[in-house]
This record gives C-alpha cells, structure tokens and sequence, in this order.
C-alpha cells in the first residue's frame, strides 16, 4: 500500500521531510478493523510527534490521526462494525497513522461517519471535536454543576480567573 512517512526528524520544508513510500498492507488484529482511508486532516499533533518521536530503527512512521473511510477488513472480535461501513475516528499515537490508503484502527475509537458530511468534512472533525468537548465539560465542567443565568464566556473567564 502506498503512504506518506517520514524517517528522520527535518523542518517541513526539508525535501526529505516526507517520503511517499510502500508498505505492506496491515492484517487487522483481533478489534482492528481495516479501513480504506478516503480523507484525512492535519493537526498539529502530527507535526509533534514528527519533531520528537524518531521512528524505530529507521521504520518509516506513518502520520495522521483524524480520518474517514470505509471499512474493508474485520479481526475476529470485531462486533460493532462490518466491511462496507463508512467510519470516522481519532487514531491512536501509538500506531501507524491515516496518510496511507489503509489504516489499522481499534473498533473501539471509531463510530459510523455521519451521511450529513463529506468525506472532508468528517476527517476534519475528530480531534477538534474532542478537544471542544474536553474543554467544555472537562476543563470548564458545564454540566456538571448550577450554572443558570451564566454564558459560555462567562464559563470561560472563570476558568481562566481561577488559574491566578
């Protein structure tokens, strides 16, 4: 399969930052599902990890967490989906990334992709969904206590107010 990966850790402008390479398609494990990647996005997780974390002995180290795609593969555990499934996800850092055709994901950090959005709308989603979420009701803990009669902003400010 083809992929883009980088080996060393360049600026991005280097013209060895990125290599378009060939790699063996993955065999799902038991809760993987093999996914044909039709979109991803870009984050600046993905530009983190490729300054920091130097890929093992050499390996080319495939980035890119939030993708879309269709199912095409299941390992034996797999319950919640089938091949032909439109899904969208978050990958994990730990793993080989979705800037190549097929990806290796735990069916348990993905979800059906919604119809109402494009392929490039989904992929665009993932991590900034998340992260609005963790902000909202980790960080911010709306919800999660009285807060009738207060704005978002007013959320907000208390939040940053209580870091002084």
């Amino acid at each position: 399969m083809k992929a883009f990966a980088f080996t060393k850790s360049l600026p991005i402008d280097h013209p060895d930052a990125l290599h378009a390479v060939e790699l063996p398609l993955p065999t799902p494990e038991p809760h993987d599902i093999r996914v044909a990647v039709s979109a991803v996005s870009v984050n600046p997780g993905d530009a983190k990890v490729r300054k920091s974390a130097l890929p093992d002995g050499g390996e080319p180290r495939v980035l890119g967490y939030d993708a879309v795609g269709v199912v095409d593969a299941v390992g034996s555990a797999v319950t919640r989906f089938q091949p032909g499934d439109r899904v969208w996800y978050a990958g994990s850092i730990a793993r080989q990334g979705s800037n190549a055709e097929y990806q290796l994901v735990d069916e348990r950090i993905a979800s059906l992709a919604p119809k109402s959005l494009s392929d490039a709308q989904a992929a665009a989603l993932p991590l900034t969904a998340i992260t609005a979420w963790e902000l909202l009701f980790d960080r911010l803990e709306l919800g999660m206590r009285d807060t009738k009669g207060k704005t978002l902003l007013w959320e907000a400010l208390r939040g940053v107010l209580a870091r002084f």
